[in-house]
């Protein structure tokens, strides 16, 4: 029974992240005329540096890192690791194909919905309902 809940949280808790990733809303930052394609490192969730613990959907998860790669060719990927609260790390890798208007990337996500990012000099922001996600641009 044990296990078999811990497999329904983890189920739940993958599906928590590609909400996440898949009901971002739109937040404006100012852009730069600098390529945006390129990888970034999550540096904080919620304003707290990762890693961090954070709580969604009624459940605390740590999350230890986040990447978040966008291509020159209308792609782009993310891969966060994170812990349940039952001590098991996950590992959570999404792609998407993406528009750019501007400083908005609207990614269409493979098997969930639709995410509004902002692309800033050497920055991407993702804020879902609260929980923000902020990445650099690795050099």
């Amino acid at each position: 029974m044990k296990r078999r809940l811990e497999i329904v949280f983890t189920l739940g808790l993958m599906l928590s992240v590609a909400l996440v990733m898949s009901a971002c809303k739109k937040q404006e930052v100012a852009s730069g005329g600098t390529d945006f394609t390129g990888v970034y490192t999550l540096v904080s969730v919620n304003g707290k540096r990762v890693p961090t613990s954070v709580s969604h959907g009624g459940a605390t998860l740590q999350v230890r890192s986040g990447t978040f790669i966008i291509n020159a060719d209308g792609t782009c990927s993310s891969k966060m690791v994170i812990v349940a609260p039952s001590g098991r790390e996950v590992t959570r890798e999404v792609a998407a194909k993406y528009t750019k208007d501007g400083s908005r990337l609207t990614m269409q996500w493979e098997g969930a919905g639709k995410t509004i990012g902002i692309v800033g000099d050497n920055s991407f922001t993702m804020d879902n309902e609260g929980m923000e996600l902020v990445y650099t641009k690795n050099e």
